[in-house]
């Protein structure tokens, strides 16, 4: 287990003192189907809309944020669980720039599905809940997971149990999203499958059969994201998993087609609301 990054006034993580307002990242080469993130000042932490191929859950463990999830807005305040399903395009940012503070677990799909015997994955129709047994649950096994004391079994059990229950109490009578437009599900494909090289508008049109006007305005409207945003957002999901892995920063930004260092570096903070060595360490 690898603390990446601490967060608290005079943590130290290996032989490193870490400041109070950056980001705390998680992961077990032992559990590679989960990661953790948590942050104990908000203010300085700022997304763009954006999107994870994993099932993510967190709380607001203090303040509160704005919260916004594909066309809905709420506000989220100390005590919610919040939840993206895959593909979701989001973002919570400070409420004028008032201290808050969060957990959050980025939960793989597949091992999901494996876990909960299903054939795929069931979109929740909530974004958020204020149940408290969730909001303790979610807190303990946030503990659980980044404890160094507990050992792998017990940390797979407990993330097991956990969504169980978040199935049972939010997936069971809940509506899944309306299936996808397929050629705009497919232009969504298209993108991802060569996210890394330059794309131009017209590919994605000629592979779908779909005009320039018609794929901007209703690709928006299905995603929440400009083709292009979609793009740079495939491109920094395979950067995580690279860097995950342990390639180099550098390496990292040319496999994923950006043109220079710089603009990998502004593109992964956007989306990460973190430095690409911060997520790395």
């Amino acid at each position: 287990m690898r603390l990446i990054v601490g967060l608290a006034r005079g943590l130290r993580v290996g032989a490193t003192v870490i400041g109070m307002g950056e980001p705390l990242f998680w992961r077990d080469a032992a559990l590679p189907f989960v990661e953790a993130r948590s942050v104990r000042d908000g203010r300085k932490v700022r997304y763009a809309r954006h999107w994870h191929e994993t099932f993510s859950i967190g709380l607001i463990s203090s303040g509160r944020c704005n919260y916004i999830n594909r066309t809905e807005t709420v506000e989220a305040c100390a005590g919610t669980v919040v939840l993206m399903n895959p593909g979701d395009a989001h973002a919570c940012n400070p409420v004028r720039d008032e201290p808050w503070s969060y957990r959050m677990l980025y939960v793989d799909v597949p091992w999901l599905c494996e876990t909960q015997s299903a054939a795929g994955f069931t979109p929740f129709a909530t974004i958020s809940t204020k149940q408290p047994e969730l909001y303790d649950g979610l807190n303990r096994l946030f503990d659980t997971l980044t404890d160094p004391h507990v050992e792998p079994l017990e940390k797979q059990s407990a993330t097991i149990s956990f969504m169980g229950m978040v199935h049972s109490r939010l997936g069971a009578g809940t509506a899944a999203q309306g299936k996808k437009a397929p050629r705009l599900k497919r232009a969504a494909d298209f993108i991802r499958q060569n996210c890394t090289r330059p794309v131009r508008l017209e590919e994605i049109c000629a592979a779908e059969d779909l005009s320039p006007s018609h794929l901007i305005r209703a690709f928006k409207q299905e995603h929440g994201l400009t083709p292009h945003a979609y793009q740079i957002n495939c491109r920094i999901e395979f950067c995580r998993s690279r860097l995950r892995a342990g390639h180099s920063i550098a390496e990292v930004a040319l496999a994923a087609g950006f043109s220079d260092q710089a603009h990998f570096q502004r593109s992964f903070k956007k989306l990460v609301a973190a430095t690409p060595g911060q997520y790395r360490a």
